[in-house]
């Protein structure tokens, strides 16, 4: 199976690191196109794959293509390898907010065989999480060929199209809101004394192990919250200012602007 990428940004690297760590493919496999010499140079010394700074050559030769690209410069990539991509090539959009009918406006055509995806950056560290969908043209077999490659690095899971922008919101955008919880309260450990790198230690396993709980025991998160709030205890009075000032209406509010931006690209 041969594997196009073209861009190999940060996105992209960490995608291409998971499927080698895990075996799933091996680097003689993978190929890539850049445009950005720097880029280009890294990915080369990075992952120890070919990298060509020519997209029609990548997509000619893929068996499964990933677009790994800008949502402005879609359109003019999409354009460019039209007459070069063959029907029987996979290609996955990592471009966020552009859909599966516009992908087949761009390459001209109905017949191409189309997944639409949106991972995020904890794929970095295999554990990124991705929405995936697809167009009646791609086979039962080939999404799971697809899930394979993209569960290398994390939960992947498939998705109707109209909950792609909710993927965005709740998993693609996210770890920025869990870095900025995780500033906090660092920041307020240091303000009692803590040394800041062990704060950052001390706050990072905290949301990566309530994170866990939430995964292998499936209770609900309300019910572990419970657990942790003893009658008259510490937690329940952090909790009570938490909801005073409104952190759950603050997460979801930030949640809809950034879904509301996703379907507007």
């Amino acid at each position: 199976m041969k594997i196009g990428f073209i861009g190999l940004g940060n996105m992209a690297s960490a995608m291409i690191g998971g499927m080698l760590k895990q075996q799933i493919v091996t680097k003689e496999e993978i190929f890539g196109a850049e445009k950005f010499p720097q880029a280009a140079q890294k990915a080369k010394d990075k992952l120890g794959i070919d990298v060509t700074s020519s997209n029609k050559e990548v997509a000619a030769r893929a068996d499964v293509l990933f677009l790994a690209i800008k949502p402005n410069v879609l359109p003019t990539v999409l354009e460019e390898i039209s007459d070069v991509l063959r029907k029987d090539t996979i290609v996955v959009s990592i471009v966020a907010g552009k859909s599966l009918a516009f992908i087949a406006e761009g390459l001209k055509s109905n017949a191409h065989k189309l997944v639409r995806c949106m991972p995020n950056t904890p794929a970095l560290v295999l554990e990124g999480c991705t929405g995936v969908c697809a167009n009646e043209n791609v086979s039962t077999q080939e999404m799971e060929q697809v899930l394979s490659l993209l569960s290398s690095f994390g939960l992947a899971e498939e998705v109707p199209e109209k909950l792609m922008d909710a993927v965005v919101g709740v998993s693609g955008s996210s770890p920025a809101y869990v870095f900025l919880f995780i500033e906090a309260m660092a920041d307020a450990a240091v303000a009692a004394g803590m040394p800041r790198a062990q704060a950052y230690r001390f706050a990072s396993q905290a949301v990566l192990g309530s994170a866990k709980m939430v995964l292998e025991t499936g209770k609900h998160p309300g019910e572990l919250k419970d657990m942790v709030c003893s009658p008259g205890g510490t937690t329940i009075d952090a909790v009570k200012v938490l909801e005073e000032k409104g952190l759950r209406a603050a997460v979801m509010g930030a949640m809809e602007a950034c879904i509301d931006k996703s379907k507007r690209l």
